[in-house]
């Protein structure tokens, strides 16, 4: 049984089709396959494939993916960078095809809320069901959740637009974009739980929301994405409460013949949760003992304090954190222990002085 090929076709008048064909291989070259012709080129990416013709004074364009939501992905990357590096042609991309404008996004979910609960004082756990989760147990570990922006109003969500990408309502009909982590996912049973840490202040509608969600109603998920954790005989993961989510929902994927060492930054102990893995786990908490969020070394000291196997063993390092603390972690790794960038990622989830409900 041959698998399913979607496809969108378009064409874009440009000044310099060949310079813009450049410049997309160029780009897609990190994070895929590339291969040139004189006229032509092809791209294989994560999600499906984008073929580049060039003809007298445009650019066409074809699209492929094995699902709606692969080929959207295809197509959305595609128009970001080509109307980017054609920004002075204010070129219009019009895709026909598969995937016609004004549809739902096939990453798209309306989702309903079953059940809300605080976990630890400061970390609530949101479970929310909707229609065909499959899409949402693989291929990342973040999703973006679209918080109605008036309770008690028939919220309006983002359709597909003859580009590809999104169109959102627009005005007081615009929804409030948080990206969180999936902590746990039950396909089965058409379930998703979010664990949302819970801020002080005004400027903090996912945290608001949290503390407000009440069974029955109504939220849009977007997503999978962030990528998969790579494999590995050994895994240090570092990270504050933000974090926490994502580091529970990898150590519960591994294996049992892996090694893993945590280091989780929290408030105090009241914050600490149970983890559980297969893997031959090391679990470090450390407390900030009141020290506000973003504002210590505890993170970078603890990792300090572990060290890398030397028995040539498969190694793989994951960080989420404050800006600043990123910063100092990426240095550690990549200047003073020379961890090639193969093996190792350190994310910023949010810094300090910004909206602190923009941390996931």
């Amino acid at each position: 049984m041959t698998s399913q090929v979607l496809r969108a076709e378009a064409r874009v008048p440009l000044s310099g089709p060949r310079q813009v064909m450049e410049k997309l291989c160029d780009y897609f070259t990190e994070f895929g396959s590339v291969s040139r012709a004189e006229r032509s080129a092809r791209l294989e990416i994560a999600y499906g494939s984008i073929s580049l013709e060039v003809d007298d004074g445009s650019l066409n364009l074809l699209a492929e993916g094995c699902d709606p939501t692969s080929l959207a992905y295809v197509k959305m990357s595609v128009a970001e960078h080509l109307l980017t590096f054609a920004a002075d042609d204010k070129p219009r991309l019009v895709w026909s095809g598969d995937g016609a404008a004004g549809t739902p996004l096939p990453d798209f979910r309306e989702m309903r809320v079953v059940s809300a609960a605080n976990i630890t004082p400061r970390m609530r756990r949101v479970r929310l069901s909707g229609p065909d989760l499959a899409r949402f147990a693989t291929g990342g570990l973040h999703v973006r959740l679209l918080i109605p922006p008036r309770p008690g109003v028939a919220p309006r969500w983002p359709v597909t637009g003859e580009d590809g990408r999104p169109v959102w309502p627009t005005g007081e009909d615009r929804p409030i974009v948080r990206i969180y982590t999936i902590r746990e996912i039950d396909v089965a049973k058409g379930e998703i739980s979010i664990d949302v840490v819970l801020h002080e202040g005004e400027d903090t509608p996912g945290s608001s929301w949290a503390k407000q969600a009440a069974p029955g109603d109504v939220i849009g998920l977007m997503g999978p994405g962030g990528g998969d954790i790579p494999a590995a005989d050994w895994y240090l993961f570092a990270g504050d409460e933000t974090a926490l989510p994502a580091i529970s929902r990898i150590l519960a994927s591994l294996k049992a013949e892996c090694r893993a060492t945590a280091v989780i930054e929290v408030a105090d102990s009241s914050e600490e949760q149970p983890l559980h893995s297969a893997a031959a786990l090391d679990v470090r908490w450390v407390h900030r003992n009141g020290a506000p969020a973003g504002t210590t070394s505890l993170i970078e000291d603890a990792v300090r304090g572990i060290g890398l196997p030397s028995d040539g063993m498969r190694r793989f390092i994951w960080a989420g954190c404050e800006q600043k603390s990123c910063r100092c972690l990426k240095k550690l790794l990549r200047k003073e222990w020379q961890v090639p960038t193969s093996d190792h990622l350190v994310v910023a989830y949010w810094r300090a002085g910004c909206p602190a409900d923009t941390a996931t």
